[in-house]
């Protein structure tokens, strides 16, 4: 299996393993320490996309996520040997892409439970940080020289 595959399947296992603790575990709404003076954990469903746009929309956004994800696997069979941080960005943005994809399909909302307490941000999910984490990885790929054009 590829290394973007792989991360993508970690990725996708450890969101929606979260997921569904959280939302056998947690009570919708009600805050529980996680890290104090950091993170907290706060049960909300989520019917949009990121920030809540788009709201209701769970299956356009499922769709969008399915388009995304297929996008991707186009990408990753098609573009020869990965370098390692883009095969890192693409794993976790296709993970990421599936786990609330998933959501969206199987629940008609995403279900996020992570809350930065420090300052005031949406509260979100392990697939949401995932989809975060590979923007930083494709541009230190991006950085080092990658996506440039021969001289």
């Amino acid at each position: 299996m590829a290394p973007a595959y792989r991360t993508a399947l970690v990725v996708l296992l450890l969101d929606q393993l979260s997921k569904a603790w959280a939302s056998a575990s947690l009570q919708p709404g009600v805050v529980s320490p996680l890290l104090p003076g950091l993170l907290q954990l706060r049960l909300v469903f989520n019917t949009g996309a990121a920030f809540s746009l788009l709201s209701g929309n769970a299956l356009l956004l499922g769709l969008v996520s399915a388009a995304v994800a297929a996008g991707l696997v186009v990408w990753i069979q098609t573009s020869g040997p990965l370098r390692p941080w883009q095969a890192t960005g693409l794993g976790l943005l296709l993970g990421g892409a599936l786990g609330n994809g998933l959501d969206r399909w199987r629940l008609g909302r995403v279900v996020d439970l992570i809350e930065a307490v420090p300052v005031s941000f949406p509260v979100f999910n392990l697939a949401d940080v995932a989809i975060n984490l590979a923007v930083l990885c494709l541009v230190i790929d991006l950085l080092q020289g990658h996506g440039r054009a021969a001289r």
